[in-house]
């Protein structure tokens, strides 16, 4: 059978906030089904990186995170501002949270954190060559330590469930997968 999208037939908005909204959606199936409260949340888009020094080892950034109650090992990323490129908010992201700049970004997966219930799209970078150029120049609500790992050790760090984060833990699969490793 082929699948086919639903059709939306009305959309109401509950929550409009700068970083989340909820709307309640009434859509058509291809059966015929009315479905009157599926609810979507809608988010900014985000950026993460697989950061790489000019010594070949992995910038990782260590937060706490209020929602899930942990101190969090995670790849950068952040937040893309308004109709900001995703090259240019990783770029500007890393620059903020570590305080390096790199030779080079290139886009390697493009990840929905889970499109059952949110809209946003995660733009995947590989970036190399970096160099420490700058402070770390966080948001108020940041406070993180900016870490380093070798290869081994960061495989070492997912082999031990070490990263909590399902984005990055997928984002590192596709890092290493691009580095032949």
């Amino acid at each position: 059978m082929e699948i086919l999208k639903w059709k939306k037939l009305s959309s109401k908005y509950l929550v409009q906030e700068k970083w989340a909204t909820l709307r309640v959606d009434t859509c058509e199936l291809q059966n015929g089904t009315i479905k009157d409260d599926y609810y979507v949340l809608e988010y900014p888009n985000w950026v993460n990186a697989i950061a790489l020094t000019e010594e070949n080892k992995v910038i990782m950034v260590r937060q706490y995170r209020h929602a899930a109650d942990i101190i969090s090992l995670e790849i950068p990323g952040g937040v893309i501002d308004g109709e900001e490129l995703p090259e240019a908010a990783i770029k500007r992201e890393l620059l903020e949270e570590t305080g390096y700049s790199f030779k080079s970004a290139e886009l390697i997966a493009t990840l929905y954190a889970n499109p059952a219930t949110a809209n946003n799209v995660t733009y995947t970078y590989l970036l190399k060559g970096g160099t420490k150029t700058a402070e770390q120049h966080l948001d108020d609500h940041e406070i993180l330590n900016v870490e380093e790992y070798t290869i081994e050790e960061l495989k070492q760090l997912l082999a031990e469930h070490k990263i909590d984060q399902a984005l990055h833990c997928a984002a590192l699969f596709y890092g290493l997968m691009k580095l032949g490793l």
